[in-house]
């Protein structure tokens, strides 16, 4: 794991400073955790947008669990430079070791003194995605996560359950009922600070302690996906309205390849 320390001019971690002993540990437990993805300065800034964010526009969901707003980079000048900034896809892709595209983004907001837990889950199940073994989501905090706020954990290794039908994120039995071996998988909780991140693989099971705070816990989630992958007619938000047909690719400009977003450092 890396241990570099934020200043406050610049990200502390890039693709260059990655090490190969970081890369391996993703590959092989399906997550890490990425120290300064963003500078201070940055996380405070996008925080105060992505609330605001979330008192103008309209979310997917809301409740309990978390408020969700989904794409918002189509719609939010200052969201879309977090979503299409250069340094998380470029770490993403190198930590996926594949072309990437962005597939989409989200703010999750876990509410203070409300919120409950996010059961374990994988991502991939609800997506309408085919060809894309390489999934990456970049976790990003714009606030400082401890446990007792909604940080994250993971069952290492999960990923490579790539079998696994849609799980319940708001109950605690979906996954183990799916796959009872999980239930006795180490569990690798991650308290995070502000301009932090952890990438996961969209295969690896995880989940989010509730919030029991004073403060709202706000994440930026930048998710990426196989620059192959195509369209499997899955339901899904992003994709209804598109029109595509089942085993068209999904690319275009609502989901831009990583190596153009790269270009623009």
């Amino acid at each position: 794991m890396e241990t570099l320390y934020r200043n406050n001019h610049e990200a502390t971690t890039t693709p260059g400073t990655l090490s190969a002993e970081t890369i391996a540990s993703y590959r092989n437990n399906g997550f890490v955790h990425i120290r300064g993805i963003l500078t201070p300065e940055e996380a405070a800034h996008y925080q105060a947008a992505a609330l605001s964010a979330a008192k103008r526009l309209k979310p997917l969901s809301a409740g309990s669990v978390f408020d969700q707003l989904v794409n918002v980079w189509q719609e939010d000048e200052a969201m879309r430079a977090l979503t299409l900034h250069p340094n998380v896809a470029a770490v993403a892709q190198a930590l996926a070791g594949v072309p990437l595209r962005l597939w989409h983004d989200q703010i999750l907001i876990k509410q203070p003194k409300k919120s409950t837990p996010t059961e374990f889950h994988q991502d991939q199940p609800y997506w309408p995605h085919a060809n894309s073994a390489n999934p990456i989501s970049a976790w990003i905090a714009l606030c400082d996560v401890p446990v007792e706020r909604g940080c994250m954990t993971f069952l290492p290794g999960s990923h490579r359950r790539t079998d696994l039908p849609a799980q319940n994120l708001g109950d605690a039995s979906s996954l183990f009922n799916l796959c009872p071996d999980l239930r006795w998988s180490p569990r690798v909780t991650v308290p995070i600070r502000a301009g932090d991140c952890t990438f996961h693989h969209a295969r690896c099971a995880h989940m989010a302690t509730p919030n029991v705070t004073e403060e709202p816990r706000v994440a930026h989630i930048v998710i990426f996906m196989d620059e192959t992958t195509t369209y499997t007619a899955k339901h899904h938000v992003v994709t209804d309205p598109l029109g595509l047909e089942e085993g068209a690719p999904i690319a275009g400009a609502l989901f831009p390849a990583v190596g153009e977003l790269i270009q623009c450092r």
